[in-house]
């Protein structure tokens, strides 16, 4: 069905520029179009927050909405520029027209067709629509399938190519590219669980360790079967923790494992959110012995929330990250982002946590010893005096990202 929708697309395309446009007119649309892509990509999730605000019932079609109006609005602006601008008719001579009109409406059509499926697979529709890019329970993100000429690929992949640097006009360069990598897997691969896993949070949901939230796999790791669990070919098993908010478990307490992703970086650059990252997707997490619970990536997972004591569960994902990549960010749902910690040393690596439980407290400082009377009493003078320097605020550790691209990506406040 995507196939023959493409086809009538550029068809159609083709036919009106051959019979009612010309090659000019053609190659000026395919512009306006690029330039109307270009905008859905890079604002849509500043238009979601803003409609979500004022229209909270539509959030989970909020996606899908706000990329479709910007990218209609910005061509059809475009276009009625252009229009005042060439009133007069540019006729290239009678062979160029009957060529190069239906090859710039072939065009045309492609990228339209490109934006259109990008914004069907926002919407919570099941996740074989607008075509099966996965199937089944345990899918491989490594092969998905395509539509025909991939048209959603193309248009994503030349926005992330020209997208770096152009989110942060101020400060840290933040890339499409980086921030989400294998977009239209994202999109597909959030939609696993259907109607029974949220898309996405009302409010933050996950938060990371400032430090030591990220180190290599134990050497003595197994699964539930007690045999070694061991790393891929030219990867590394790491081991990356995350804290989900119990306030947050209305949406957050059913999901699939293809909802959390780990986006990579080179090493050369670590941290850095400009450049392309690598999407790569849990192969299981801790679970009770300390034991690797490997499951499907489509399989639900549910969290009783009557069941949880403390603030917030810890769940130590485990992913097979790429030789000569490093983890930069985790992603859960379709709303939460947070840049994780350095990969700690091994001296320096916490011990796995079975998922379910409370996060490790960080080892609070032996309190000083009390002072003599007489510092003490100097101490009091100097205070009343008002030359005592006033204590340094405590810095915060990297802040949790459950916003728009747009945002504070790992900034300390």
């Amino acid at each position: 069905m995507v196939s023959i929708a493409m086809l009538v697309i550029m068809a159609g395309c083709a036919a009106y520029l051959f019979l009612k446009g010309t090659l000019v007119q053609g190659v000026t649309m395919i512009f306006n179009a690029l330039i109307a892509g270009f905008t859905a990509f890079g604002f849509f999730e500043i238009l979601i927050n803003y409609l979500i605000k004022y229209s909270p019932g539509i959030a989970a079609w909020a996606p899908m909405i706000c990329f479709l109006l910007l990218f209609v609005l910005v061509f059809a602006i475009l276009q009625a520029v252009s229009m005042q601008i060439s009133k007069e008719k540019i006729d290239f001579g009678k062979l160029p027209e009957q060529i190069g009109r239906p090859v710039t409406g072939v065009l045309l059509g492609y990228i339209v067709t490109g934006h259109v499926l990008v914004a069907a697979a926002m919407a919570p529709l099941p996740s074989r629509y607008p075509y099966a890019r996965f199937e089944g329970r345990n899918p491989n993100p490594a092969a998905p399938r395509k539509a025909l000429l991939s048209p959603d690929g193309f248009v994503t992949s030349l926005f992330g190519s020209i997208s770096a640097g152009s989110f942060a006009p101020m400060g840290e360069p933040k890339s499409f590219a980086m921030l989400h990598a294998g977009f239209i897997d994202q999109l597909y691969l959030n939609r696993l669980g259907d109607k029974d896993a949220p898309l996405m949070t009302e409010t933050e949901a996950i938060k990371v360790p400032s430090q030591n939230g990220v180190w290599e796999a134990p050497e003595n790791l197994r699964d539930t079967e007690g045999k070694p669990v061991q790393s891929q070919t030219g990867r590394n098993l790491m081991l990356v923790r995350v804290e989900i908010r119990k306030a947050a478990l209305k949406d957050a307490g059913k999901f699939t494992l293809s909802q959390f992703r780990l986006v990579c970086g080179p090493k050369t650059a670590a941290g850095a959110m400009a450049g392309k990252g690598e999407a790569v997707y849990p192969a299981g997490y801790i679970g009770p012995a300390n034991r690797l619970q490997v499951k499907p990536l489509g399989e639900l997972i549910s969290i009783d929330a009557s069941k949880v004591s403390s603030d917030t569960l810890t769940i130590d994902l485990a992913f097979q990250v790429p030789t000569g990549l490093t983890p930069v960010l985790i992603q859960f749902k379709r709303n939460n982002i947070a840049k994780v910690s350095a990969v700690a040393s091994p001296e320096n690596a916490p011990q796995p946590v079975p998922f379910g439980s409370p996060a490790p407290q960080p080892q609070v400082a032996p309190e000083p010893e009390s002072q003599p009377q007489t510092l003490q009493e100097n101490h009091s003078e100097q205070s009343d005096s008002g030359t005592r320097p006033d204590r340094p605020r405590p810095r915060r550790g990297l802040s949790d990202i459950s916003r728009s691209v747009t945002g504070d990506v790992g900034e300390e406040n």
